[in-house]
């Protein structure tokens, strides 16, 4: 019976192996057959066009405006590399670099061991050759797909280039942190070198940040940097590049870091707060990861008007034309917009004042700040426009409280009662929130939702007439607020990119258009009516461009530190019916010592005329072909005017009796006190 199970047994084990042996065929010929297929599909032919082309900018009549170079930085040929340089990224990121053909089995079975042992990944086992294919041509998603793509296109890598110029395309296309892509941008960055200068501490320094750039960054985590540079000699003396008394002198070195003269900003080219905005767009909008807008050889056509964004850089380059603060140490800074009513489109943009930072701080679309009494036409007199209220109703213009809230007027003066106009174009600030409360904060809160103005719960109050706001807005969002007034009431999604073209032509990406519609073509005429009077006879004087109708509104906030009187911020938001122009000043940080001391009419209305008068010098003059208000200020100077002589001739009147009594009682008081002679 044993023997007869024994047998058994041997035949179920003989059919085991077989059916093994049957399932490791089939694998090895899917897998034979996989890798044939990702194999054939291996492609390279597009590596080197990727390393040179740049990522082209175009404006809006299709004409290439600014470029960013795919690679990052200016490019350094492989000779002008130090060798100690080219060997410590060796020694660190891949030490068999010069064995393998673009795929290291050791190394991968050497990761392998040692991420069993401490449970968790310290070591990867990816090329120099693999880096190269996963940053210049595969998306950064982590899928199964990719890393097959990876492991047979190194090796296609390998196959066309040699093992120099691989290692010259690494190097000039790696991210060494801190806005460094690539070798020459690196040494400039940190050490206002030329790559052929770098000491092999230096080098050795830089080799080390590759491996985490953000954490490894000189400026942030030097301790960091040195501790990972003194690994990189170390693993140099391990490899045989360097002795170790010469590793152990070169880990004394000190680390100076020196920003160099040279151009900082990771990506030089033309319109450069324009071009931080296409790209935030391009990412937040449409989808497209950042280092790949950089790298990718992209075509993105835009909405620029080059000549409309040369005249906005001059007026920003020239420091008379901004208005002056109490801080001679810091800058008064700015942010400035231009848009298309009529198709939401991005004419121009300037961020800021001073060096340009690239993705830095955009003060015209990512500043929030609350935007005082150019909020005025959006939250109130819109909506009161709409509930039936005419330019000329009367506003109450008096001393008042809505319970602890008591807003005053910045005049000191009060007329008792003013025309709707009038309080919009001398912006006085009781009447307005006297209308609020008339028509109710819903209804200005719903104004600005269709207005595209965003705001918080904290900010259903009546302080929101004058601008006040949990959080603000930018320069951009006004200006698209209002170029619904230049618009018939429609409002039209602001954008700068119209379409985006990957390396192949392909259209990857294309705007859209959205609308709202804010309000009707009625109440527009009145809001242009009044808001043309505040350029022509009100607040925004200044803003006035010659030839031109020009509407907008003046804004200020008052430095909110009791005991100074100042101003925080300064706005003036304008349009003509073919262009829209929002223009903000003040400090980026405001305290005791950093405020402005003019109101925005002296300021960015200023500003935002110097900039208009260059836009639209090449424009034909366009008409709102809407009521002047011109003849009603005049009726209404004329009824003050004879009123004021109705009263002078009252108060003559008055007077008149007044002497005469004072006549008559000092006779009789002279005859009270005659002495009678007998």
């Amino acid at each position: 019976m044993k023997h007869v199970a024994d047998w058994k047994m041997g035949v179920q084990m003989r059919g085991l192996v077989k059916l093994g042996l049957i399932i490791i065929l089939v694998i090895v010929v899917l897998g034979a057959g996989s890798l044939f297929y990702f194999r054939q599909g291996a492609d390279i032919s597009h590596l080197q066009n990727i390393l040179q082309q740049p990522t082209g900018i175009y404006d809006r009549d299709g004409n290439l405006a600014s470029t960013i170079t795919a690679n990052k930085s200016e490019g350094v040929s492989i000779d002008e590399i130090p060798e100690h340089m080219k060997q410590a990224v060796v020694s660190i990121e891949d030490h068999r670099f010069y064995e393998h053909h673009g795929i290291d089995y050791q190394g991968i079975l050497r990761a392998l061991i040692k991420n069993a042992k401490a449970g968790s990944v310290v070591e990867g086992g990816s090329t120099l050759t693999q880096q190269l294919v996963k940053i210049t041509m595969l998306e950064s998603n982590r899928t199964l797909k990719r890393k097959i793509e990876e492991f047979f296109l190194a090796q296609e890598v390998e196959d066309k280039y040699t093992k120099d110029e691989i290692l010259d395309m690494y190097l000039n296309q790696v991210y060494f942190g801190h806005g460094a892509w690539g070798i020459k941008k690196a040494a400039n960055i940190y050490f206002s070198k030329e790559v052929s200068e770098l000491t092999v501490a230096e080098g050795a320094l830089l080799a080390g940040v590759i491996n985490l750039p953000s954490k490894l960054d000189p400026y942030k985590n030097l301790d960091g940097a040195v501790k990972r540079r003194n690994l990189v000699l170390s693993k140099m003396a391990e490899h045989g590049y360097l002795t170790k008394d010469e590793a152990a002198a070169a880990k004394k070195d000190t680390v100076t870091l020196l920003m160099g003269e040279k151009e900082t900003d990771p990506l030089k080219g033309k319109y450069p707060y324009y071009v931080d905005h296409v790209l935030s767009e391009a990412s937040s909008k449409y989808g497209i990861e950042l280092e790949d807008l950089l790298s990718k050889g992209y075509k993105i056509y835009t909405t620029l008007d080059q000549s409309m964004q040369q005249a906005t850089e001059s007026v920003y380059a020239n420091e008379a034309n901004f208005p002056v603060g109490t801080s001679t140490g810091e800058m008064v800074q700015s942010g400035s917009v231009l848009l298309d009513p009529k198709t939401g489109g991005i004419r121009a943009i300037v961020g800021g004042r001073g060096k340009h930072q690239f993705m830095g701080y955009n003060r015209a679309t990512q500043l929030t700040r609350s935007p005082g009494s150019s909020i005025k036409p959006l939250v109130v007199y819109t909506p009161a426009v709409e509930e039936g209220y005419g330019i000329t109703a009367p506003l109450k213009d008096e001393k008042m409280s809505f319970g602890e809230y008591e807003p005053t007027n910045l005049s000191g003066v009060y007329k008792g009662e003013v025309p709707m106009y009038e309080a919009v174009m001398n912006s006085l600030n009781v009447p307005t929130v006297w209308l609020l409360n008339e028509i109710g904060i819903d209804k200005g809160l719903d104004s600005l939702k269709r207005f595209g103005i965003p705001y918080e719960k904290d900010d259903r109050n009546l302080s929101l007439a004058l601008g006040g706001m949990k959080k603000g807005v930018s320069p951009l969002q006004m200006a698209g607020a209002f170029s619904a007034f230049a618009n018939s009431g429609e409002r039209i999604e602001t954008h700068a990119i119209v379409k985006i073209e990957n390396n192949d032509g392909k259209e990857v990406a294309a705007w859209k258009k959205e609308s709202t519609k804010v309000t009707s073509k009625g109440v527009v005429d009145k809001m242009n009516s009044m808001l043309l009077g505040t350029v022509e006879y009100g607040t925004g004087k200044n803003a006035a461009v010659s030839g031109y109708e020009i509407a907008g509104k003046t804004g200020s906030t008052q430095v909110p530190i009791e005991g100074i009187s100042g101003v925080k911020d300064q706005w003036f938001i304008g349009y003509s019916p073919s262009l829209v122009g929002a223009v903000w000043a003040g400090y980026d940080k405001t305290d005791e010592k950093h405020y402005l001391t003019t109101h925005s009419s002296q300021g960015t209305a200023i500003i935002f005329q110097k900039i208009m008068s260059r836009a639209l010098q090449n424009q034909a003059s366009q008409s709102f072909n809407t009521q002047d208000i011109g003849p009603l200020i005049a009726k209404q100077q004329a009824v003050i005017a004879e009123q004021q002589v109705k009263k002078e001739e009252e108060d003559k009147r008055k007077q008149y009796w007044i002497d005469k009594g004072k006549e008559i009682r000092n006779g009789l008081k002279k005859w009270r006190d005659w002495d009678v002679p007998w």
